[in-house]
């Protein structure tokens, strides 16, 4: 009996999505919710089960292809194998279309897909082989069911940085060598789904809101030290690390409540004030920037909210999160010093109407009592919609970030 694999509803106001990958081919046993084919919609990637288990056979919409909810995406074969004459008519257009794709992307992906032993790969762990150009045959899963991770794949590529490439490799690399004679290389690469909404969103987001930001510096010492005395009995106590976004998610807490019009949103002719805060954490994706949403920040405390963070971004980089994950926000926090960045002028998150960026710290001197000192100091930055926020409140509200962030006391006491 035939069972057949539809495209699931993919939340609200989403009516369609890319087929990603095949995580499973045809002929090959599936178990009861074994996720078998990923799915790129506008804001997440979505792995779909198996809704039954026995032999995946043909598929019906290959990677690449558009697909709508309720769409049939390909039949399992439920109980067992199907039969030879049934089973090879379907699986030869299939894999015939799918050749070409993985081979286009990056040379290292074919060995996989000879070896058939391999684990099937999420968006995330794909990216990563493509990335670093590693043969995912030959490294050992670590995840789930045998499953590569993200981080096994890191760590074959730091080990294949730190040894030389043995000499029996040269001959088969010499090929590959030769035919890019110029040394001018161009691929030409699809855009995701999720980039494209991506690039929607911001460009609309500069035509539409009146966008300004506002500067401020902090000096980092009181935060600093709070967290050198207390992360080691913070972390044994709570089970994870006491990081700096706790501190500005409730400090932002403060502003927002302050000035209500940093938390609020223009929809039509009427302005939206929240009495919540619903925080959207910016997080680098494999595929791009998303926004996990950490609700009621208001009313967390700063276990709550690193646990929170660290999970959206664990998910982030698996590639896990879900719809409801990203739904919301009245408020975003991003935090481009990861990444080294000094200085920048981060986009609202519409329909938002501010954003609070974050940047390295680093060993600045500063005037303090009329001498020269040196202190770590952040550069921050509050993008705005001039629209619905004045000059003064935004200004007040950045002030009130950073007087909460030098004297962490203001956080316990209210001010």
């Amino acid at each position: 009996m035939s069972i057949e694999v539809k495209v699931p509803t993919l939340g609200e106001s989403v009516s369609e999505a890319t087929v990603g990958q095949w995580l499973k081919k045809p002929g090959e046993a599936v178990a009861l919710d074994e996720p078998i084919v990923s799915l790129e919609t506008d804001k997440v990637a979505v792995e779909v089960p198996a809704p039954a288990a026995g032999v995946l056979g043909a598929l019906v919409a290959n990677e690449g292809d558009t697909v709508s909810v309720g769409a049939l995406l390909a039949l399992i074969e439920a109980g067992g194998a199907p039969a030879a004459s049934a089973a090879t008519p379907s699986a030869a257009p299939a894999a015939a279309a799918q050749a070409p794709a993985p081979a286009s992307a990056a040379a290292p992906v074919a060995p996989a897909e000879a070896g058939g032993d391999v684990a099937a790969l999420s968006p995330a762990v794909r990216r990563a082989i493509l990335e670093y150009g590693i043969d995912p045959s030959t490294v050992k899963g670590t995840g789930k069911d045998g499953r590569l991770t993200k981080e096994d794949v890191m760590a074959a590529a730091a080990a294949k940085q730190a040894s030389p490439a043995p000499a029996a490799s040269a001959p088969a690399a010499a090929p590959a060598a030769a035919a890019p004679a110029a040394g001018r290389n161009e691929e030409r690469v699809k855009m995701t789904r999720l980039r494209q909404t991506i690039a929607k969103r911001l460009k609309s987001a500069q035509e539409t809101a009146a966008l300004l930001t506002t500067f401020n510096d902090v000096d980092m010492t009181a935060v600093m030290e709070a967290r050198n005395k207390y992360k080691d009995v913070f972390e044994k106590k709570h089970g994870v690390k006491l990081g700096l976004m706790s501190f500005f998610a409730k400090a932002s807490v403060l502003a927002l409540k302050d000035i209500p019009s940093v938390n609020a949103q223009i929809q039509g002719d009427e302005i939206v004030y929240f009495d919540y805060v619903d925080i959207s954490v910016a997080v680098s994706a494999p595929n791009g920037l998303v926004v996990p949403v950490v609700r009621d920040v208001d009313k967390l405390s700063f276990a709550d909210i690193e646990k929170a963070i660290a999970n959206y971004g664990k998910a982030a980089r698996e590639g896990t999160l879900t719809m409801a994950d990203m739904a919301g926000g009245t408020f975003t926090i991003s935090n481009g010093g990861v990444f080294g960045g000094l200085m920048s002028t981060p986009i609202i998150n519409p329909p938002q109407s501010a954003v609070l960026g974050l940047h390295r710290i680093e060993d600045r001197p500063v005037v303090r009592n009329g001498e020269i000192v040196i202190r770590p100091m952040m550069y921050i930055a509050l993008s705005y919609d001039h629209r619905i926020i004045d000059g003064r409140e935004a200004v007040t509200a950045l002030k009130t970030i950073k007087e909460a962030i030098e004297d962490p006391t203001r956080l316990l006491i209210d001010l």
